[in-house]
């Protein structure tokens, strides 16, 4: 083991190396690959499972004051019934439609399907469209509900 790192110490320049490191882009880089529907739907794939983690924790503690009486209920009432309130829970829905819609993709993926470059891209537009559906709707069925509608 000590031969071999004496081995290597020999073959790296000693002193003055030729080739800077620190001005080298890594691998693949942005400046480099111009960005894909593939590629920012991976990106968008792990921030909605990220939204969604923090998205359980606002509902846990709806949850929890529900369970420890009315005072607490109606904090987190006003809190989740707020704009705010409304403009998050919005965003963990959009997050749960797409991790579901987007993990729909990926078992068909799994089965070996949808691979080609053309239906890649397909898909991940129809994930997209699909997601933002199924927010709309959902948030509409649940306005009228409210309203007394439907």
């Amino acid at each position: 083991m000590k031969s071999r790192v004496k081995h290597r110490q020999k073959l790296e320049p000693e002193g003055n190396r030729s080739m800077t490191t620190s001005n080298r882009p890594l691998s693949p880089h942005l400046q480099v690959y111009r960005p894909q529907i593939t590629s920012m739907l991976s990106i968008l794939h792990r921030l909605t499972g990220v939204a969604l983690a923090v998205g359980t924790l606002l509902l846990t503690y709806w949850l929890v004051a529900a369970a420890s009486g009315p005072e607490a209920f109606a904090d987190a009432q006003g809190l989740i019934g707020s704009f705010f309130g409304r403009l998050l829970l919005f965003g963990w829905s959009f997050a749960l439609f797409y991790h579901l819609c987007n993990g729909i993709r990926h078992l068909v993926w799994d089965a070996g399907y949808g691979y080609e470059i053309e239906t890649a891209e397909r898909s991940g537009w129809m994930v997209v469209g699909a997601s933002i559906a199924l927010t709309l709707v959902s948030w509409a069925l649940g306005y009228a509900m409210m309203m007394g509608g439907a």
